[in-house]
């Protein structure tokens, strides 16, 4: 009983401790928005310049508006479809070339001098390019943002095949598993958490890059609308639309990103 009892214990205060976990994990950041809101409101009362600096409230105005009108959805629409576009090729090129050249470093010492200047490239020249040579056309816009991230891509997953387990490697061959099946079996699963890395980092780039594009050379798009309002000084619509622009990138992050990185990590637990 006694016995019992002891190890009755430990499991009750974990039970507890997950519970408080749980309860701050969402408090926590909730309470950080409203700090934030509360900081904002403050200063554009005290800028008293609503041309300037709006109010929340008025951001929230335009936001609903976009909104009513169906902007909104067509501008982010369109801005996440050339994102997707250009992560997916940007990840399956990069994940190719960063296993291939972490695996033959002949290749990789007659690639580096090429990884090093793409690495480096600013991405406004990279962009120009794009639309000098191939001209404003979609094509042009996803090639220049996938251009900008491959190079990343590469980085990660070449350094994260460097780290690959021998042991495991060499398994694979005793058991005559192929390459393909020891590519998914073996190679995968220990690359899962660089994979990880190069894709949130890979979005937190693209985002950046994909409205810079727009700017430049679209005619719809969130930073189509931000250049729009730039020039006619309507801060609150660049405000609104970057607002519900963040809101996009978060839901992703809270509900594709961490789950993937906790599902492919049940592996190594």
């Amino acid at each position: 009983m006694r016995e019992a009892a002891t190890h009755t214990r430990p499991m009750l205060a974990t039970g507890d401790g997950n519970a408080e976990a749980g309860a701050s994990g969402w408090f926590v950041p909730v309470l950080s928005v409203l700090a934030f809101v509360l900081v904002w409101q403050t200063a554009a009362w005290w800028a008293g310049e609503p041309h300037q600096l709006p109010s929340p409230a008025s951001v929230l105005a335009k936001l609903v508006a976009a909104a009513r009108t169906g902007d909104l959805f067509w501008h982010l629409g369109i801005t996440l479809l050339r994102v997707a576009a250009s992560f997916a090729i940007a990840m399956t090129l990069g994940t190719a070339l960063g296993i291939a050249m972490g695996q033959n470093r002949a290749l990789d010492r007659a690639l580096q001098p090429w990884l090093i200047l793409f690495l480096n490239m600013p991405a406004l020249v990279v962009i120009v390019l794009a639309y000098i040579w191939i001209g404003l056309a979609e094509s042009a816009a996803i090639l220049a943002v996938a251009v900008n991230k491959i190079p990343n891509v590469v980085v990660t997953v070449r350094e994260g095949t460097r780290a690959l387990d021998r042991d495991l490697g060499a398994m694979a061959q005793v058991f005559r598993f192929g390459r393909l099946r020891t590519l998914r079996h073996v190679v995968l699963p220990q690359l899962a958490p660089y994979l990880v890395a190069s894709a949130r980092s890979g979005l937190a780039l693209i985002w950046k890059i994909v409205l810079v594009v727009e700017l430049m050379g679209r005619s719809n798009g969130v930073g189509f609308v931000i250049g729009l309002s730039f020039q006619l000084f309507d801060v609150a619509t660049i405000l609104a639309y970057a607002l519900a622009f963040v809101a996009v990138v978060q839901a992703l992050e809270w509900g594709v990103l961490q789950p993937w990185e906790r599902h492919v990590g049940l592996w190594r637990r």
